[in-house]
């Protein structure tokens, strides 16, 4: 199949209904973009069930602005909705053959258990900064709070003193 131009409208769409997407980051003035780009055609041929999809960063900046995208051409690829591979730079052809084979051989059943590790191990991080955060806040009001203690206290003090002071004369 040959690569197909995507534009933000129809992107979940693809993404979601697609087994394998891959994607394309280029632009027209990017020299190793028109290297890469036939490269591209080639081996979209060679895959008639994937989907090769081109997205033009000038066209389409708010896509590539949402990947972070910082240097052209880079290719991202999906399985099952999952995003499972980034790289910036221009892939040979045999490297972009070996992607999509491992894309095709890839166990979504192990990625999946994988994120549900990560993002549960990102949440635990979370709480723990949390409470750090908190426990941070409370000893901060309890300095603050014995500050002002011990200041009412030698406000206090000094009152009394200058009083004491007053009523021997």
């Amino acid at each position: 199949m040959a690569s197909v131009e995507i534009h933000e409208p129809e992107f979940s769409d693809i993404i979601d209904n697609n087994s394998i997407v891959l994607l394309d980051f280029w632009a027209e003035w990017c020299g190793p973009c028109k290297a890469y780009g036939p490269v591209y055609e080639r081996v979209s041929e060679e895959f008639p069930d994937v989907i090769f999809g081109k997205i033009d960063t000038e066209a389409e900046s708010q896509l590539a602005k949402s990947f972070d995208i910082r240097s052209i051409p880079t290719t991202i690829a999906f399985k099952d909705g999952i995003g499972v591979f980034m790289q910036p730079g221009a892939l040979p052809e045999d490297a972009l053959r070996d992607l999509i084979t491992t894309l095709i051989d890839l166990d979504m059943v192990e990625v999946r258990a994988e994120l549900e590790i990560r993002n549960a191990a990102e949440q635990e991080n979370q709480e723990e900064e949390k409470e750090i955060e908190d426990k941070e806040e409370k000893e901060e009001k309890e300095e603050k709070e014995e500050k002002e203690e011990k200041e009412d206290k030698e406000e206090k003090e000094e009152k009394e003193d200058k009083e004491e002071k007053e009523d021997k004369e």
